[in-house]
C-alpha cells in the first residue's frame, strides 16, 4: 500500500503539468479563435469583405466539432462575407446547405426559428442576386425562375412570421424584399441591362455562366444601386 501511495505522490505532479499543458492548449485555441473573430467582424463593419472572409474561415477551422451552436454562427457570419463580397455563388451553396439542415428532420437545433430567420433572409438575398446574375449571363427563364421564385417564398414567410410575431418594422422591411423580388422577375431584360449592377454580383459568376463564353456584356457596372424601377434592395446581411 506504501508503494502505490508513494507511486501515486510522485505521478501527481506529472498528471498537473500534463492537464496544465493540455488545458493551456484548449485555453489557447479558443483565444485564436476569439481573435479572428473580432477581427472578422471588425473588418464586415468596414465592408472589407474579403478579409473578413478569411478571418471567419480560420475560425471555423479551429472550432471544435462539438461546438455546435458556434459552428454555426460563423457559417453564417462567413456565408454573409462571401455574399457581400465576390463569392456570390459560394454563399448561395452554403445558404441553402444550411437552411436544409436547420429543416431537415434530425436537425440538431429544431425550433429555432429566430436563427433559421436569419438564414433565411441570407439565403432570399443570395436567390435575389444569383437570380440577376443568371438573367444577365442569359440564361432562360425556366433556369433562373426558380431562384427568384424561392425568394419570394422566403421572403413571404418572413414577412408572416413578423406580422405574427407584431414586429411591424421587420414585416415592412421583408415585404418590401418581397415585392422587390417581384419586380425583378417581372422585368424586362433589357431594362435590367440598363440599370447598375449590384454589388454583390460585380466580379462574380453565377456557376453557369453562358454569356461570358458567348462573348456578351454583363451591361453596365457602375455604382451598387437597382433604380427605381428595380424596387428596394435586400441587405444581404441576413439580421
Amino acid at each position: 500500500m506504501k508503494k502505490i501511495l508513494l507511486a501515486f505522490w510522485i505521478a501527481l505532479p506529472v498528471l498537473g503539468v500534463v492537464y496544465h499543458l493540455a488545458a493551456g492548449e484548449q485555453h489557447r485555441r479558443m483565444d485564436a479563435i476569439g481573435d479572428h473573430l473580432r477581427n472578422g467582424r471588425s473588418l464586415a463593419l468596414s465592408s472589407e469583405w474579403a478579409t473578413a472572409t478569411g478571418e471567419f474561415e480560420k475560425a471555423l477551422e479551429d472550432i471544435p466539432d462539438d461546438a455546435d451552436h458556434l459552428r454555426r454562427d460563423v457559417r453564417l457570419e462567413l456565408a454573409q462575407a462571401k455574399l457581400n463580397g465576390t463569392r456570390l455563388p459560394e454563399a448561395h451553396e452554403e445558404l441553402k446547405k444550411m437552411l436544409d439542415e436547420l429543416t431537415s428532420s434530425d436537425a440538431k437545433h429544431v425550433g429555432d426559428v429566430a436563427f433559421e430567420n436569419r438564414v433565411r433572409e441570407s439565403l432570399a438575398s443570395s436567390q435575389y442576386y444569383m437570380t440577376w446574375l443568371m438573367r444577365l449571363e442569359g440564361l432562360s427563364k425556366a433556369e433562373w425562375e426558380p431562384e427568384i421564385e424561392s425568394a419570394r417564398q422566403n421572403y413571404r414567410l418572413l414577412a408572416e412570421r413578423a406580422e405574427a410575431a407584431s414586429d411591424g418594422v421587420e414585416a415592412k422591411t421583408q415585404l418590401e424584399n418581397l415585392e422587390a423580388s417581384i419586380r425583378l422577375a417581372r422585368l424586362e431584360l433589357t431594362d435590367l441591362q440598363g440599370l447598375p449592377i449590384p454589388s454583390p454580383c460585380k466580379c462574380c459568376c453565377s456557376g453557369q455562366c453562358r454569356a461570358r463564353r458567348e462573348g456578351k456584356k454583363d451591361g453596365p457596372k457602375t455604382k451598387d444601386a437597382r433604380g427605381a424601377s428595380a424596387g428596394k434592395p435586400a441587405d444581404g446581411q441576413g439580421s
